[in-house]
């Protein structure tokens, strides 16, 4: 670990933190959605938008993104960062924005994301067609498979195939984010739901079912960052950056060396050492959740428990309520918000964890807390590790 991303560690703090239109926002662009959040996280920040001269955001509809958004928000910053590399965006801005912050480069940064994936004329099957185009995945296009699904469904089948992996396993996570997700006023699915209706539903891509599925919804959301000497200063509880990591190994599912391996073992390492803490120090973990496979391998590659190991790991609600590690403490993409890229999301519930504001899902004496984010088809691996002053 280099001198220069030890002394970063803890030097700049998250001090606003929102979302807007979770769920569905009928009648919102994803501008509109964005700025909502944005204004929300500028307001619980206690500041105003002219005070905001740092600017990270990333759009799968747009390959400019910044500039409208600049223009959107009538802001001028100073620091720009544009990096798209799928869900994990939002958590990869972290450490650049630190570098902006502590070389005074800006003084306020704003991470923020907005979709309206659900509701919006241009949806979906648009946002699929469009990565064609802007996107090409040589070996596996022409082939037209039903991505990002079949993706993660050939990940999943590879680890149940190496280590003995059961869809009941995979579905302990689906029914752990519900019950996550009943705790939680803001999710969009809280119906109850239980290991048979996970393995019964509707299969999409073989192992997965539609409820292994992460949800397709609206929603926006943002952060403010600053220095934590002026973190101090403002109204809610500073929630440091003690370390960040990202990595990419590949982009196609079919270039992965390894189909239960992840780069979220180099991010999750880099984000440790940084922060000088292990997983054994973590109090709660937002993992995304694309699909129930997910959990496990950035369980597993992020060290909370051995390689093949997550399948147990989870068993018996064991990352639901009340389990061995709380995961996904807001319902996460299976069964709270999924826009697109579910990221920020990850990570503004890490924020309000560290903050207790958790209402019924509030998990007790929260001092740690990782948010970690995932692109494209287990391509980008970005890992935050936060705490309160205290961990300093």
């Amino acid at each position: 670990m280099s001198g220069d991303l030890t002394s970063l560690r803890g030097s700049a703090a998250i001090v606003g933190a929102a979302t807007f239109g979770c769920g569905e926002a009928p009648g919102y662009t994803d501008m509109e959605l964005l700025a909502h959040a944005a204004r929300a996280a500028v307001a619980d920040a206690g500041l105003t938008m002219p005070d905001i001269d740092g600017l990270c955001t990333a759009s799968a509809s747009a390959t400019m993104w910044t500039l409208p958004v600049v223009e959107y928000l009538g802001i001028r910053p100073t620091y720009i960062d544009g990096t798209m590399i799928g869900g994990s965006s939002f958590i990869a801005h972290l450490l650049p924005a630190m570098r902006a912050l502590q070389s005074g480069q800006c003084n306020a940064a704003l991470v923020c994301y907005g979709s309206a994936q659900r509701t919006a004329t241009f949806g979906r099957k648009e946002v699929v067609a469009s990565r064609r185009f802007l996107d090409p995945q040589p070996y596996e296009m022409p082939y037209e498979p039903m991505l990002p699904l079949s993706a993660y469904a050939l990940a999943a089948s590879s680890h149940m195939h190496q280590f003995g992996t059961t869809r009941r396993q995979l579905a302990e996570v689906a029914v752990a984010a519900r019950q996550w997700a009943q705790r939680n006023p803001e999710a969009f699915m809280r119906d109850p739901l239980s290991i048979d209706e996970v393995l019964n539903a509707r299969m999409v891509s073989d192992p997965l079912t539609v409820r292994d599925s992460c949800l397709v919804t609206d929603g926006a959301g943002a952060v403010v960052l600053v220095r934590a000497d002026r973190a101090r200063d403002l109204p809610k509880t500073p929630v440091y950056v003690l370390g960040n990591g990202t990595a990419v190994w590949n982009r196609q599912i079919s270039s992965m060396h390894d189909l239960t391996v992840t780069a979220a073992r180099d991010s999750g390492k880099a984000a440790f050492a940084m922060a000088g803490l292990a997983p054994k120090d973590i109090d709660v973990v937002q993992l995304y959740d694309a699909f129930t496979i997910n959990v496990l391998l950035f369980l597993e590659d992020l060290g909370f428990c051995a390689k093949g190991e997550g399948g147990a790991f989870v068993e018996n609600g064991g990352i639901a309520p009340g389990g061995r590690l709380p995961v996904n403490t807001n319902g996460g993409g299976l069964s709270c918000v999924h826009p697109g890229m579910y990221g920020i999301f990850a990570l503004i519930e890490a924020v309000r964890q560290l903050r207790g504001e958790g209402g019924a899902r509030q998990v007790a004496n929260v001092k740690t807390a990782i948010a970690h984010g995932n692109g494209g088809t287990l391509s980008s691996q970005s890992t935050a590790v936060l705490g309160l002053a205290e961990t300093l």
